[in-house]
């Protein structure tokens, strides 16, 4: 992988980390588009740049980490995302993250199933308005639908919001929990996969790392911006289009 290529994938992670839309599945298919192969290293890439853009979460949400309240609540909701994680982390390695076809029809099926949820869900009066108010049992089955996204195309951040939306919570309160909730649950994806493959990465590799995730963190601050704005006024209907869309495209190709 060259120094272009990690800065267009960091791009690519920056855009799509915190839209419902998969990152993770739109790192693998446009490493396929550049002609990247499914190496260790690429695998590894493809987990550890997104901590770039979670460097952004903590750049512009630090202060509700210092919140007992709302930290306690991203803690419990990490709970189960990382057990699931952490069991199931050789078989998504080893055999998920090197299949397009599952990505595909992930990200078809939950663009299917983002529109449905869409058409039928209405935001209740009494629906929590903010982080620190969601009780720590809807914390922790809103860090089981996050585990959803294990599978490469499904959406981290689609799963947590939807996941959120089922269980009361404001469009608002949700996507904003979803921000913060991506921190430790990135942070000990990234340095866990680290932790195990570090040391077969060659020295010019971590230069091509270190770009990619500088390229992410800057992109992904107005990724943040843009989908506080957007979810103000609008539903992801059009993320559920995109979805289906950009799974068909590939395909065919």
């Amino acid at each position: 992988m060259t120094l272009l290529q990690s800065i267009i994938l960091g791009v690519v992670e920056g855009i799509t980390e915190f839209l419902p839309i998969s990152s993770t599945g739109h790192l693998i298919l446009a490493s396929r588009l550049l002609g990247l192969a499914q190496t260790d290293f690429q695998k590894s890439f493809e987990i550890a740049i997104q901590l770039g853009a979670i460097a952004s979460v903590i750049v512009l949400y630090w202060r509700q980490f210092l919140v007992p309240a709302v930290l306690g609540r991203v803690l419990a909701a990490f709970v189960p995302t990382g057990l699931i994680g952490f069991a199931l982390y050789h078989v998504v390695k080893t055999y998920l993250f090197g299949s397009d076809t599952v990505v595909l029809w992930a990200l078809g099926l939950g663009g299917v199933a983002l529109i449905v949820f869409e058409l039928l869900h209405q935001e209740g009066e009494d629906a929590v308005g903010d982080v620190a108010s969601i009780s720590y049992s809807k914390a922790v089955l809103i860090g089981l639908f996050q585990s959803l996204s294990i599978v490469p195309g499904v959406s981290r951040a689609g799963a947590t919001i939807v996941g959120g939306l089922i269980l009361g919570l404001s469009r608002s309160a949700i996507v904003e929990f979803s921000f913060l909730l991506a921190v430790p649950t990135m942070l000990a994806a990234t340095f866990y996969d680290l932790f195990k493959n570090a040391s077969s990465f060659a020295p010019q590799q971590f230069g091509v790392l270190a770009a990619g995730f500088i390229s992410s963190f800057f992109v992904a601050l107005l990724s943040i911006k843009f989908l506080l704005a957007f979810v103000r006024t609008r539903t992801f209907i059009p993320f559920g289009i995109y979805r289906i869309a950009i799974a068909l495209a590939f395909a065919f190709l």
